[in-house]
């Protein structure tokens, strides 16, 4: 298949890239560099089989040559309000993204009579009423909050994606993407995961906003693309949750990150206004998943956090 993947350097899409291609796929890459990093698809510069554009998605987009599948996964993602890459500091750039660009990929896959797949998220479900989440819960989500440009984004998308499926036959999938780690975050990223392992890796207590009673699941790249692989060659086109099930603490999050790196320094719990904002319980219902696609997580905790180690180090130059 030769496929179109928009932000391709993103850190999901970097690692949808490596797959892709390692399955025998031509890929073209597309990124406007906004949240992506160079960095991450450099080692595909001298591969014949990738092809790469720079280009914003929220624009008019034209591939020359023939399309098999059209992946929509450019989308700033970052909770951080501190981080100039996060949507807080991105709105409008972020609404664009979930709108102007589902729109400008679906209308590129229909002409090119290509599957489809969006990259949806977990922040649909919002700060949720029913627990664990599954596909069929509408969600309970602020329209007019501090995080509702990533959230009401990415629910238009999956709006318009539905829509051109029943309107236009355009042959869709739509991935709900639970929290996923692994080399290529972002180290500002904002969420638990690259907050906690830079902290422990630099010997520094760990910052646990509230008091870490909030519950997540975290899921390792490698299982989280393989999972997307298979919605791709799938014939599903209701949404479908992608996620580790295994629901733990944030604080129970924090003491295993230290304990798995070494670190001494112990945790810190800190009030603090975003912990508020957060929604306090998410983990996945993946019953469609291992129905449909024959898809679970296989890697544990320990050894998704080992294999992410070393490119933590690196960034962080302690490598």
């Amino acid at each position: 298949m030769r496929l179109l993947i928009t932000g391709a350097a993103g850190f999901l899409g970097s690692h949808l890239c490596d797959r892709l291609l390692a399955d025998g796929h031509e890929v073209v890459g597309l990124d406007n560099f906004i949240t992506g990093s160079p960095g991450n698809i450099a080692h595909l510069a001298g591969n014949d089989h990738f092809e790469f554009y720079k280009r914003d998605v929220s624009n008019y987009i034209s591939i020359p040559g023939r399309l098999d599948a059209v992946l929509h996964f450019a989308s700033p993602a970052s909770p951080n309000p501190l981080s100039p890459s996060g949507y807080f500091n991105l709105p409008i750039q972020t609404m664009k993204a979930g709108a102007l660009g589902t729109h400008n990929c679906l209308g590129l896959a229909r002409s090119s009579d290509a599957r489809f797949m969006l990259a949806s998220t977990s922040e649909i479900y919002g700060d949720p009423a029913v627990h664990p989440q599954p596909e069929n819960y509408a969600g309970n989500v602020d329209p007019v909050g501090p995080r509702a440009v990533y959230d009401e984004a990415k629910r238009f998308a999956e709006a318009l994606t539905m829509a051109y499926h029943r309107a236009h036959g355009v042959d869709t999938r739509i991935a709900r993407i639970f929290n996923t780690y692994g080399p290529r975050m972002d180290l500002d990223d904002g969420r638990a995961l690259p907050n906690f392992l830079k902290q422990a890796l630099l010997g520094q207590p760990l910052t646990v906003y509230g008091d870490g009673s909030q519950t997540r699941s975290f899921c390792f790249v490698a299982d989280l693309v393989d999972g997307l692989v298979r919605l791709l060659h799938a014939d599903e086109h209701q949404p479908v949750n992608l996620g580790n099930p295994v629901e733990m603490t944030v604080l129970q999050f924090a003491q295993s990150i230290n304990a798995i790196v070494g670190n001494r320094a112990g945790v810190q719990l800190v009030a603090d206004a975003r912990s508020e904002r957060d929604p306090q319980r998410r983990q996945p219902d993946i019953a469609r998943a291992r129905e449909v696609l024959g898809w679970e997580p296989t890697t544990g905790l320990e050894e998704g956090i080992r294999n992410t180690i070393p490119y933590f180090r690196q960034r962080l130059g302690l490598a």
